[in-house]
């Protein structure tokens, strides 16, 4: 039996204007704000039915060094947290900038405790990672919006902005505290050996919750099998005993679990329907951004990745769709780093190009005059990318 859980009807124009878990800009007005971005989009709509890499420096110990110069080749101003995070494999972003503001981070031999500090080619950066910190989960009375539930599994719809579970910088509030709290449990901790990661690496990639992470870091997320976003809604199943987390776990490992996306892009595919079958491996320039090469995956840097689209509906003329994706593989980022590579990066994917001066060049143009000043307001508005887990199917074996 393969039950398949949904958080909202199967996307219709209907549903895009009273879907707020998917299409909520703002909590201060989650009604009125929805059905306004559909109606505005909808306002001029047509109907439609190799890269070389940097290699980084590679360890995972704790209270690593570095002494190191920025490449002369690099244009522009880099930040220094992102800079060190990008040259030691293993260490969060998190740890990095505690590492700075202890004034651990010399930059030309001057102390500097500012993490947006920016640096420019030929300069000199020493530094000394701080040590791990041990993190820990207490039970939190956090409202869940629960989709299933039985003796052995949990189906949560995840509000966005929502981080899954504990991280450096987000020890509270998580989905874990409140999934702790709802079944009872007691407070969790992790291990002084615990491999740390950044609150922005959240993601859907089964692959780094399975061999990614030591069985400390495993201990902060009781029954997490997989993961999204932080700026991801949707679908997220939790396994509530080791039994049903270990068949969980085989089925995402086997790609059998079928998961179904819905979001919304600026600008439209050049072909309705299709398949993107392109490699993702992590930005050497940008620690927290995957890119999407073709060829990659020959250099071991890279994974095989796969997600099927379809347009359900072109809006503002073609200024943005409504787009369904299916994965066939689980990578961090994939869909995310597939739209950027197809030129439709997701409506507000700051990271990955879908910008707020995108989204207005795209759909200004396209809308009445009369909704510029609203359409404004909105856009200026967007706090996430636009991406909504829609689906989950999984096969019952209890």
């Amino acid at each position: 039996m393969v039950p398949l859980y949904t958080c909202c009807p199967f996307p219709s124009s209907k549903a895009l204007q009273i879907s707020p878990s998917f299409l909520l800009l703002s909590s201060r007005n989650p009604k009125f704000l929805p059905f306004t971005i559909s109606r505005i989009l909808r306002a001029t709509s047509i109907s439609t039915s190799a890269t070389k890499h940097e290699e980084p420096i590679r360890t995972s110990y704790a209270g690593v060094q570095l002494e190191e110069t920025v490449d002369e080749t690099k244009q522009g101003k880099l930040r220094l947290d992102s800079w060190i995070s990008s040259r030691i494999q293993g260490i969060s972003r998190a740890r990095v900038q505690s590492s700075i503001k202890s004034g651990l981070v010399k930059v030309n031999g001057r102390v500097v405790d500012k993490v947006s500090h920016s640096l420019r080619a030929g300069d000199k950066v020493d530094c000394v990672i701080s040590d791990l910190q041990r993190l820990k989960a207490e039970p939190e009375d956090i409202p869940l919006d629960i989709v299933f539930e039985d003796d052995h599994v949990l189906v949560v719809n995840k509000p966005s902005h929502m981080v899954v579970h504990p991280a450096p910088g987000n020890a509270n509030g998580t989905l874990v505290n409140g999934i702790l709290h709802h079944c009872s449990l007691p407070t969790v901790a992790s291990s002084e050996k615990e491999v740390l990661f950044d609150t922005e690496d959240m993601s859907d990639d089964e692959q780094d919750i399975f061999h990614g992470a030591s069985a400390g870091a495993a201990s902060v997320r009781p029954g997490i099998v997989h993961r999204l976003d932080k700026g991801t809604s949707g679908l997220l199943v939790v396994a509530k005993d080791e039994y049903s987390h270990a068949h969980l776990s085989e089925q995402f490992k086997q790609h059998t679990i079928q998961r179904v996306y819905i979001s919304l892009t600026c600008g439209v595919p050049s072909a309705s329907a299709g398949r993107v079958d392109i490699p993702i491996g992590r930005d050497s320039n940008n620690r927290i951004r995957m890119v999407a090469v073709p060829g990659l995956s020959h250099h071991g840097r890279a994974r095989h990745a796969a997600s099927r689209y379809k347009v359900i509906e072109v809006l503002a003329g073609g200024g943005s769709a409504l787009v369904q994706w299916r994965l066939e593989t689980g990578r961090t980022h994939q869909i995310r780093a597939h739209a950027k590579y197809m030129g439709i990066p997701l409506l507000g994917d700051e990271v990955y190009g879908g910008t707020k001066n995108m989204a207005l060049s795209l759909i200004r143009p396209r809308t009445p005059p009369y909704y510029n000043d609203e359409l404004s307001r909105l856009v200026s508005r967007l706090e996430r990318p636009y991406l909504h887990a829609l689906v989950l199917g999984l096969e019952d074996k209890t």
